[in-house]
C-alpha cells in the first residue's frame, strides 16, 4: 500500500473555498504563518482518495473488537457500546464546563454519585474526580501526601516504591520531590518484610504498592505491611491499576491503604490508552480529605456544586471538571454490574488467568510457580538455549493473528527473565483462551523444532519484523523521513507485505 503522500496527483483537490467576501481579507492570509511556505508538502488529492487511503489504513489495526488482547498489567477489555451511546447524549456531550451550575445538576449528580459508588468499592471517604490518567492520579496521590507532611511541619525526603511497581510510580514520587527508595521483592514475588523494616524509618513518606502487585501476586501480609509503613509515621498509597482483582472481594481502604488512584480506563470499562481519554479518580482517607485537589463536587440539600476544600488544597490539578465522557461510562458500567456483578467481573478474571496459567506451565516456565490473581506471568527462558527469546515468541503469535502480551516486563532478576505477562480479563470465554493457548502451545513445539522459523518472525502480517530500537530513537514522522531511511538502511519494499 502506498503512502497517502505517493498517492497525490497535482491539480487534484477534494475541498473548496468560499469566496473573498471582502476585499481587505483574503482566504490565503487566515493560514497560519507556518504552513504558508510549507504548501508543497501537503498532498493533492480528492475526498475518495482521502477517504478510501485512511479507511484501509483503519483495516489493518488490531483492537479487542478483533480478538484476545492479552496485555498484562495493562487491563483490556471489552467495553459495552450502551456505555459509548450513555455518553454520547446530547446532554452530557453538550454540556459545556462554564455552564452555570443550575443547568448542569444532572452533570453533577453523576459525578457526586460515581465518587459514593467508588467510596463503596475501594474503602475510602472521599474522592477527586480531576486526574485525567491514571499517571496524573498518581501526581495529584503523591502531592497529598507531600502537602500532608508539610502540614504536620514534618521534612520527610523518601518514598519507598517496589521493583516490581510499574515505571509511573517512581516517576511520580520523583516528580514529588520525593527521593525514590527500591524495595526489593522477595522468592514468592511479593514484598521482602524483612527488607521493609529495614528501609521504613521516620525519613520516608511512604510506600507505594499494587496489590494485587505488578506481577499478578496477592501480597497476604499485607497487614503486617501497612503494621509497619504506619508504626513508622508513614502513608500506604495504592496503585489501583490491578483492581481488576479484587472489585466486590476486598477493598484497598478496608486492608491498610490511606490513599488509592483508579484507572477508569482500564477496570471500569472505558476506552483504554489509544482508544480514548481516561480518568484517574484518587480517594483519600478521612483526615487526608481537607489535601484533594479543587475543585470537588458536594450536595448540600437542594443542589449540587463545585467546592474549593479550602487552604490545604493541593490546588487544580487540571482545567474544568474531569474528563467527563470516562466518567459516564464508568457510572453506567458500574449501575449495569451491581455489587454482585462487580465480584464476578474479578472471580472470572482470577479463573481466567489461572486457567491460562495452569494450561501453559509445562512450556512456559512461570516466574512464580504459584495460584496468581487476574494477570500471570509466564517466560521464555527455557528457548534461550535454542537461540528464541521472548521477543521471537510474541513476534511469532503475531502470525497466528493475537495481539502479543506484555514481554519483558516484570523485568527484574533472578526470578522475572524473559518474561510474558498475561491477563485474560472477564471479557473473554473458555473458547477463546483454548484457542490462544493451543497456538501457544504450537509456537513451543516450533521453537524445539524450527527456531529460525521464530528467530525470522512474523510471516504472515502486513510488515515484516522491524527494528525496534531504531522504530523509537529514528520514528517515522513525516515523508522525507521516508525516503531517508530508504537510502540510508537499503530499505527494500518487499519487507513490506500488503
Amino acid at each position: 500500500m502506498k503512502l497517502i503522500f505517493e498517492k497525490s496527483i497535482k491539480g487534484r483537490v477534494g475541498y473548496s473555498l468560499p469566496a473573498d467576501r471582502i476585499e481587505e481579507i483574503r482566504v490565503e492570509d487566515c493560514i497560519p504563518p507556518y504552513a504558508r511556505g510549507r504548501k508543497k508538502d501537503l498532498i493533492e488529492a480528492s475526498e475518495v482518495d482521502v477517504v478510501r487511503h485512511f479507511t484501509q489504513l483503519s483495516k489493518f489495526n488490531y483492537g479487542i473488537e478483533d480478538g484476545l488482547y492479552p496485555l498484562g498489567s495493562c487491563t483490556m477489555k471489552y467495553n459495552p457500546k450502551v456505555n459509548e451511546h450513555l455518553a454520547g447524549l446530547g446532554n452530557f456531550a453538550n454540556a459545556h464546563p462554564f455552564a452555570p451550575a443550575d443547568t448542569v445538576q444532572g452533570c453533577l449528580k453523576l459525578m457526586h454519585d460515581l465518587s459514593v459508588l467508588l467510596c463503596r468499592i475501594t474503602g475510602m471517604d472521599a474522592y477527586t474526580l480531576a486526574p485525567a490518567a491514571g499517571a496524573h492520579g498518581e501526581l495529584a496521590g503523591i502531592l497529598i501526601i507531600r502537602k500532608y507532611f508539610e502540614d504536620r511541619g514534618e521534612q520527610r525526603s523518601k518514598m519507598l516504591v517496589p521493583d516490581s511497581a510499574h515505571g509511573t510510580n517512581p516517576a511520580s514520587s520523583a516528580m514529588a520531590g520525593f527521593k525514590v527508595v527500591e524495595l526489593k521483592s522477595n522468592k514468592s514475588g511479593t514484598v521482602d518484610i524483612g527488607e521493609l523494616e529495614r528501609l521504613m524509618d521516620e525519613d520516608t513518606a511512604g510506600m507505594m504498592l499494587t496489590n494485587p502487585n505488578t506481577v499478578g501476586l496477592f501480597d497476604g501480609r499485607i497487614d503486617e505491611i501497612a503494621k509497619i509503613v504506619h508504626g513508622k509515621g508513614g502513608l500506604l498509597y495504592y496503585d489501583g491499576a490491578n483492581l481488576n482483582a479484587t472489585l466486590g472481594i476486598l477493598r484497598p481502604g478496608d486492608t491498610g491503604f490511606d490513599i488509592v488512584h483508579l484507572n477508569l480506563h482500564k477496570t471500569f470499562a472505558t476506552p483504554h490508552g489509544g482508544g480514548g481519554p481516561g480518568a484517574g479518580p484518587v480517594g483519600v482517607k478521612k483526615f487526608l480529605s481537607p489535601y484533594l485537589p479543587s475543585p470537588v463536587v458536594v450536595f448540600n440539600g437542594e443542589n449540587y456544586r463545585l467546592r474549593d476544600p479550602g487552604e490545604k488544597s493541593i490546588g487544580m490539578m487540571r482545567a474544568f471538571w474531569s474528563n467527563f465522557s470516562v466518567l459516564i461510562k464508568a457510572y453506567a458500567w458500574i449501575l449495569s454490574l451491581g455489587g454482585k456483578g462487580l465480584r464476578e467481573v474479578s472471580e472470572a478474571s482470577v479463573i481466567n488467568a489461572n486457567y491460562v496459567l495452569v494450561k501453559l506451565k509445562d512450556y512456559y516456565r512461570p516466574s512464580y510457580d504459584r495460584f496468581c490473581a487476574h494477570e500471570c506471568v509466564l517466560t521464555g527462558r527455557d528457548y534461550k538455549k535454542l537461540g528464541v527469546k521472548t521477543m521471537d515468541i510474541a513476534k511469532r503469535l503475531m502470525d497466528y493473528g493475537y495481539y502479543p502480551p506484555t514481554i519483558y516486563f516484570p523485568h527484574f532478576k533472578p526470578y522475572a527473565e524473559e518474561t510474558m505477562m498475561v491477563e485474560p480479563c472477564e471479557s473473554e470465554g473458555k473458547e477463546v483462551l483454548d484457542d490462544f493457548i493451543a497456538v501457544m502451545i504450537k509456537i513451543s513445539e516450533e521453537a524445539r523444532s524450527n527456531p529460525e522459523l521464530l528467530r525470522d518472525a512474523p510471516h504472515r502480517t502486513r510488515i515484516r519484523r522491524t527494528d525496534d530500537v531504531l522504530a523509537i530513537r529514528r520514528p517515522i514522522l513525516h515523508y522525507d523521513d521516508e525516503l531517508r531511511l530508504k537510502d540510508e538502511l537499503n530499505y527494500r519494499p518487499e519487507d513490506i507485505n500488503f
